[in-house]
């Protein structure tokens, strides 16, 4: 468990200088009004979706596979809109690292809190059950707010993202725990505790059940949520964060506790996650990942590629 940020002189190495220079540029942004913000992160997004290729034909075929039923022209339409969310995606990142307490709380409204705090009262950890909106790190800045969690986290492969990484998410999280360390997870469900937990990538055939999602009718979903639920006797509440559609800030919502979850098998969960995902994507789906190659893994390793 991660619960401070390890700042090393090495980090200093002239190898970090060009990343440190644009870290002071990020954190120069945060001086600017929020939809100053904004409207700088769409254009970012349009550029990026002119130079970067390979994401873009991986978001195009997720947009395809999932909704067949758009026209191409919809398609496009709904492809553009997710490279401008993506690129606003930029500065909800620096605003949740670097904002002051108080100017998130001017831009932020939460829904559902009392859910979170009634399953901790009555002796149950809580399994925050969120998807991979691009919102996501100002959700989490704004959720802790009014209860600090505990973070699951993939640690980052370069030591000073790691340490600007770890240093920014705990300023709304007791603690953070890499993924696989399961161990931990249930030691702070059982404390009680919250936690994060997602379930709408493609991690590999481990562990994954090949079910419906969107209109794909086998993705490879992971069935985590039901052994983390039993084992640290928790409760899963679905979890959803938007940037408002002026721009103005950002809505949590908290759901109530899932009923009779765990379910009678691990494979009618997972269906029953999807679903949730499903819905909560719906809500706002030029705001979801679709950058993410979700479909990469298939039911059988000679079947072809979804994205050739």
């Amino acid at each position: 468990m991660v619960e401070k940020a390890q700042f090393s002189a090495h980090l200093l190495h002239p190898r970090y200088w060009l990343l440190w220079l644009g870290i002071g540029l990020a954190k120069l942004t945060t001086m600017l009004p929020l939809k100053w913000q904004m409207q700088l992160g769409a254009a970012l997004g349009r550029l990026a979706m002119t130079l970067a290729g390979s994401r873009v034909k991986i978001a195009r075929r997720n947009l395809a596979l999932c909704f067949p039923e758009q026209t191409a022209e919809q398609q496009q339409h709904l492809l553009l809109r997710n490279f401008e969310e993506t690129g606003k995606a930029i500065f909800d990142t620096i605003n949740a690292w670097w904002w002051s307490d108080a100017r998130i709380q001017r831009h932020m409204q939460i829904k559902g809190q009392e859910y979170v705090q009634q399953t901790l009262d009555a002796g149950h950890g809580v399994i925050l059950f969120a998807v991979h909106c691009l919102p996501l790190e100002m959700g989490a800045r704004i959720f802790g707010q009014f209860h600090p969690g505990v973070g699951v986290y993939r640690p980052h492969n370069n030591p000073l993202m790691e340490y600007l990484q770890v240093r920014g998410r705990l300023r709304s999280n007791k603690a953070l725990i890499p993924k696989r360390d399961l161990r931990q997870m249930v030691r702070c469900l059982r404390n009680p505790d919250v936690i994060w937990y997602t379930a709408d990538q493609d991690f590999g055939r481990s562990s994954a059940v090949f079910i419906p999602f969107f209109a794909v009718k086998e993705a490879a979903t992971i069935t985590g949520g039901t052994t983390l639920a039993k084992l640290g006797k928790a409760k899963v509440l679905p979890f959803f964060v938007e940037r408002n559609a002026d721009d103005s800030g950002y809505t949590i919502e908290i759901e109530a506790p899932l009923e009779n979850f765990p379910g009678e098998n691990e494979l009618a969960d997972a269906i029953r996650g999807n679903h949730i995902i499903e819905r909560l994507i719906s809500r706002n789906i030029p705001q979801y990942m679709w950058l993410h190659r979700r479909f990469k893994t298939r039911p059988q390793q000679t079947d072809p590629s979804l994205y050739q």
